[in-house]
C-alpha cells in the first residue's frame, strides 16, 4: 500500500482534520509507521524527479524550416529560469515535434540542466541547449511519459488550467518535497479501511495521537445527486446475495471521455497506477482513497449485448457451463463455475470484483455509463483471483472484505466528480440491492458495540491507563465512545469491519498508544519443575530407541504423487487432492507415512547403502477423518527395514518380518508380554478406513496387527510383491507403521537394569510339533507363563525362537524350536537342573496346546 505523505497531507488541510502527517520529518513518521501501524517495504523520494521543470506557456509555433514533422515554438517562462538563451521579448526557444503543440497552450518545459523525470530512477538523461536540424532547442516540452506520469508518448502533456508561466510544476501539483511510503499490504489483511488513504490518514493520526474527523461526505447517509432525466433504465437482478450483500448502480449520460486533469493524472502515477482517461481514472482514484472498488459500463454496450432491448439490464449471478468472458487485459477465461459474474441478460460482461469485461470496456466513444459499487464475498474473490492467475488492485482490496456500508457515500462522491469533470447527468435512479440486516443499517456499523472494563485493558497490557485515556485514543480513530463509571461502551466507525469483541479492543488500544510503551516485565512464574510436554517426550523416546538400534530418521513431503498411492495400493479418493500443489509430484494429502519412506529405498540402495533402516514421525489425512468439517491430523511412526541379497544372505537368517520386529519389540514401552501379534489376514477394517489405507502395502500373509492388550497400536510385517516390484524393492524388506497417540498416552516404562550372572549360563533347545494353525506366539506365550515365574528364583531366564518348519509331507503339522538359555545368580546350574525346566514346559505346551516334543 504505496502512500503520498503530500497527499495525506492536503487531505488534512481539505478537511480540516489532523493536520501535518510528519511534523518532525519523513523519517520520524516512517519509524512511527513501522512501529504502530505496518513495516514499511520502501521510502521514494518522488519530489526530486521534478526538480527544475517549469510550467511555461507557448507564445509561438512555426514550421522547422529543415522538417516537415517539427515545430519551433517559443515559450515564456516567466523570466524564471536561469543561463538560457532568449530572444528580445525574453522568450525561450524549444523545437518540438509532438502533434498538438500549438500557440497558446501551457505545458510543462524541461530546460537545459534539468533531468527527464522518466529516467530519473535508472539512467538519468540531463538536457541541455543543442541543435535539431540546424535550429537550437533549449531543452523540451514534455509528454505524460516523460513526466513518468502516464504511458502517453503521442502528444504533449496539456495543462488546462490557468497557470501562472513560470511556476515551477512540483509547486503547482504538491511534488515538491514529496516522499512515497510503500507498506506491506500483509500487515492490513484485517483492516480494509487502510488500503485506501483515508484510513491511512486516520491512523497515522491515531498514533500520533491526534484527533480525526473524516470528509463530511463520508458517511453511511450520503446523498446520491438526484436524477435529471429517465432516459437511461437499469435494472438489477441480483441471484446471489449471499455472495454480493450490496450492489449499486447508477446511470449516467452525456458523458466526454478525455484524459484526466493533470492533477488526478499525477496522484494516480504517484503510486503506481496507469492513468487512461477520465472515467477509468476517478473510479480508481476512490478507490485508493477509500479503499472501495469502483467499475464503470459502458451503458450503450451493455444493450448491445441484449439485441432488441430497450434498457439495460445487469445480472449478478453464477457462470453457466461452457460460458466464456473476455476481459480487459486481453485474457479469455472460462469462468470457474463458483464465481461471481456481472452480465447482460445474455452475456458475461465482468468478472465481479476481479476486472471487467472487455465487450462494456469505457473507450473515447462511450457516451453514456453504468457506476457500479459493489460488495462482494472475499473468500469467493480469493478463489477465483487464484484460479484464473488474475491480481488486480481491485482484487487485493476485495479480499480484505470491505465494508458494505460506505458504498453509497463512495458512490455519491464520484458521481459529483464525473458531473464537474465529465460533463454528465444522471440519467435515472440510483440503484441500491442492499441484503443488509435492519439492525446493522440502524446503528451504522457492522456489529454490535462492545462494553470493556478499564482494568480488562489494563490487565492484558500491563498498563494503568484511565478510562479517559483509553476513551481518548479511540475517539482520535473516530470511534463512539460512552465512558460508565469505569467501562467503556465502544461502538466501531461504519469502515471497520475488525471489531467484534473486547480483546479486538484491548489490541487497538495498546496500538494507539504504541506497543513499544508497554513495560518491560518478566513475568512471575513458579520454581516448581515445568511439567514434561507428553507429546514431544514420546517422540523424542521414539527417536532415541530408533536411532540406537541403527535406523535413520527422515523427513518427507506430507504430498505424494498419485502414482505413488497406486503403487502401493491406496485409493486416492480417500485423500484430500491439493488445488494449488506446489509441484506435480505433490498433487494429495498422504494417507500414511510407509509409501515415502519406501519411495526412498529404491534411491539408496542404489546410491551404494547394501541396508538401509528408515523412519519417520509425522501426520497424515483421509477424508474419513473429520472434526467439526476441518481434516483431522493423524500422527503416525513409520518404519523400513532393506537390505540387498547379498547383505540379507550374511547377516540375517530368517524372514525380514523378524528383523523388522526386532526393531518394533525395541521401540514399544514397557515388558513385551503386554504386546500380541495377530495376523493381518483376519482382519476386520469395517468404520476404520484410514487404517485400511495403512496397511495396503503390507502382504496379509505375512504381517500382523499389533495390540497393546485390546488396543490396535499398528501393523508390523513384510510387503506385497507388486509393491516390491512397482518401487524396485530388494526381497529383504519389511517395517511397521504405528500410531503415535499410542505413545503419547502410554506411560512410559524405564527398564530396570539387570546385572548378568557371574556363573556359567546353560543353553538347550527343545523342538514342539504343533498343528499347523497353532502360531508360534501361543507356544512361546504358554512355555513362558511358566519358565518366566522362575526368574523370581535368583534366575536369569531367556527363551527366543530358533526355527520354524513344516515338512513337506506333512502339511497338518509344523515343528518350532525354541533355545532357552539360563543363568544363576547365586550357583553353577546342570544340565538336569535346566532339563527340568523345559520338560516341564514341554508338558505345560501338551496339555494346552496338544504339543509333541521331538
Amino acid at each position: 500500500m504505496k502512500i503520498s505523505v503530500n497527499t495525506i497531507r492536503d487531505l488534512n488541510q481539505q478537511y480540516g482534520s489532523a493536520g501535518d502527517p510528519a511534523p518532525e520529518g519523513v523519517d520520524k513518521l516512517v519509524e512511527k509507521i513501522g512501529a504502530q501501524l505496518g513495516a514499511v517495504e520502501e521510502v521514494i523520494e518522488i519530489g526530486k524527479k521534478y526538480d527544475g521543470v517549469v510550467i511555461a506557456k507557448v507564445v509561438s509555433c512555426e514550421q522547422h524550416p529543415n522538417a516537415d514533422r517539427l515545430h519551433v515554438c517559443t515559450i515564456d517562462d516567466g523570466g524564471i529560469t536561469p543561463d538560457v538563451n532568449r530572444d528580445e521579448n525574453g522568450l525561450v526557444q524549444v523545437v518540438c515535434g509532438a502533434p498538438n503543440v500549438r500557440a497558446g497552450v501551457t505545458v510543462a518545459w524541461l530546460p537545459p540542466g534539468a533531468t527527464v523525470p522518466s529516467t530519473y530512477d535508472s539512467d538519468p538523461f540531463v538536457l541541455e541547449a543543442r541543435e535539431l536540424r540546424g535550429v537550437v532547442s533549449n531543452g523540451m516540452l514534455a509528454s505524460p511519459k516523460e513526466l513518468a506520469i502516464g504511458d502517453s508518448h503521442e502528444g504533449l502533456l496539456l495543462i488546462d488550467e490557468d497557470v501562472e508561466p513560470g511556476t515551477m510544476f512540483a509547486d503547482k501539483y504538491n511534488l515538491h518535497g514529496d516522499t512515497i511510503i510503500d507498506m506491506e499490504n500483509k500487515m492490513f489483511t484485517h483492516r480494509p479501511d487502510c488500503f485506501g488513504w483515508l484510513g491511512v490518514a486516520r491512523e497515522i493520526a491515531g498514533i500520533q495521537g491526534n484527533s480525526y474527523k473524516s470528509p463530511e461526505w463520508y458517511r453511511v447517509d450520503a446523498t446520491v445527486p438526484a436524477a435529471t432525466s429517465q432516459e437511461l433504465r437499469v435494472d438489477v437482478r441480483n441471484e446471489i446475495p449471499e455472495l454480493v450483500p450490496r450492489f449499486m448502480a447508477l446511470p449516467i449520460a452525456g458523458i466526454t471521455v478525455s484524459p484526466s486533469p493533470v492533477w488526478l493524472q499525477i496522484e494516480l502515477s504517484k503510486v503506481g497506477i496507469r492513468p487512461i482517461n477520465n472515467i477509468v481514472d476517478l473510479t480508481n482514484y476512490y478507490m485508493v482513497l477509500t479503499g472501495q472498488p469502483l467499475h464503470a459500463y459502458d451503458y450503450d454496450k451493455v444493450l448491445v449485448q441484449d439485441e432488441g432491448a430497450d434498457h439495460a439490464t445487469i445480472v449478478v449471478r453464477k457462470p453457466q457451463a461452457g460460458e466464456r468472458l473476455e476481459l480487459l487485459n486481453g485474457k479469455e477465461i472460462e469462468p470457474r463455475s463458483e464465481a461471481i459474474l456481472i452480465a447482460s441478460v445474455t452475456k458475461a460482461i465482468g468478472l465481479g470484483g476481479v476486472m471487467g469485461g472487455a465487450n462494456t470496456e469505457v473507450d473515447a466513444n462511450t457516451k453514456n455509463i453504468i457506476l457500479e459499487c459493489a460488495t462482494f464475498d472475499m473468500y469467493s474473490i480469493r478463489r477465483t483471483s487464484m484460479a484464473h492467475g488474475l491480481f488486480s488492485d481491485a482484487v487485493t482490496r476485495f479480499t480484505k472484505g470491505q465494508s458494505p456500508l460506505q458504498n453509497k457515500a463512495v458512490l455519491a462522491k464520484i458521481t459529483e466528480d464525473i458531473l464537474a469533470i465529465c460533463n454528465g447527468q444522471i440519467a435515472g435512479e440510483v440503484i441500491d440491492d442492499n441484503h443488509l440486516s435492519d439492525e446493522v443499517m440502524a446503528r451504522n456499523s457492522l456489529y454490535p458495540d462492545v462494553t470493556v472494563s478499564a482494568d480488562f485493558v489494563n490487565a492484558r497490557l500491563g498498563l494503568k491507563l484511565s478510562v479517559e485515556d483509553m476513551a481518548q485514543l479511540l475517539i482520535n480513530a473516530e470511534f463512539a465512545v460512552r465512558i460508565e463509571s469505569e467501562n467503556l461502551t465502544i461502538r466501531a466507525p461504519f469502515w471497520r469491519t475488525d471489531i467484534e469483541i473486547p480483546e479486538d479492543i484491548v489490541e487497538e488500544i495498546g496500538r494507539l498508544y504504541g506497543f513499544d510503551k508497554l513495560p518491560l516485565e518478566l513475568p512471575k512464574r513458579t520454581n516448581k519443575p515445568a511439567s514434561k510436554d507428553r507429546p514431544l517426550e514420546s517422540k523424542a523416546m521414539i527417536r532415541d530407541a530408533l536411532s540406537r538400534a541403527g535406523a535413520n530418521e527422515v523427513l518427507t513431503y506430507s504430498f505424494v504423487h498419485g502414482n505413488l498411492l497406486d503403487k502401493v495400493g491406496q485409493d486416492a479418493s480417500v485423500a484430500f487432492k491439493l488445488s494449488n500443489a506446489l509441484s506435480p509430484d505433490l498433487q494429495y494429502y498422504r494417507l500414511s507415512l510407509t509409501p515415502n519412506l519406501l519411495d526412498k529405498i529404491h534411491g539408496n540402495i542404489k546410491a551404494g547403502y547394501d541396508e538401509v533402516a528408515l523412519f519417520e514421525i509425522g501426520k497424515v489425512h483421509g477424508k474419513t477423518e473429520m472434526d467439526e468439517g476441518l481434516p483431522r491430523e493423524m500422527g503416525r511412526v513409520g518404519f523400513v527395514l532393506a537390505a540387498t541379497p547379498k547383505v540379507s544372505e550374511q547377516k540375517y537368517a530368517g524372514a525380514p518380518y523378524y528383523q523388522a520386529l526386532k526393531y518394533l519389540q525395541q521401540l514399544l514401552p514397557g515388558d513385551e508380554q503386554l504386546y500380541t501379534f495377530r495376523p493381518l489376514q483376519d482382519a476386520s477394517f469395517e468404520g476404520h478406513v484410514l487404517f485400511e489405507q495403512m496397511t495396503k502395502p503390507f502382504e496379509p500373509n505375512r504381517s500382523a496387527l499389533v495390540f497393546s492388550g485390546s488396543m490396535l497400536i499398528g501393523v508390523v510385517g513384510e510387503y506385497r510383491p507388486a509393491v516390491q516390484k512397482a518401487l524396485k524393492l530388494p526381497k529383504f524388506c519389511a517395517g511397521f507403521e504405528l500410531f503415535l497417540s499410542y505413545f503419547e498416552k502410554a506411560e512410559t516404562a524405564h527398564e530396570p537394569y539387570i546385572p548378568l550372572p557371574r556363573f556359567p549360563k546353560v543353553t538347550q533347545d527343545i523342538t514342539l510339533k504343533v498343528a499347523a494353525e497353532c502360531t508360534y506366539q501361543e507356544v512361546h506365550n504358554t512355555m513362558w507363563e511358566l519358565l518366566g515365574r522362575r526368574e523370581a528364583e535368583a534366575l536369569l531366564v531367556t527363551l527366543a525362537p530358533l526355527d520354524i518348519y513344516q515338512r513337506p509331507d506333512d502339511t497338518a503339522h509344523k515343528q518350532i524350536t525354541l533355545r532357552l538359555t539360563v543363568a544363576s545368580y547365586e550357583r553353577t546350574l546342570t544340565d538336569t537342573e535346566v532339563g527340568t525346566l523345559l520338560d516341564a514346559a514341554a508338558t505345560a505346551a501338551h496339555e494346552q496346546l496338544g504339543a509333541e516334543r521331538l
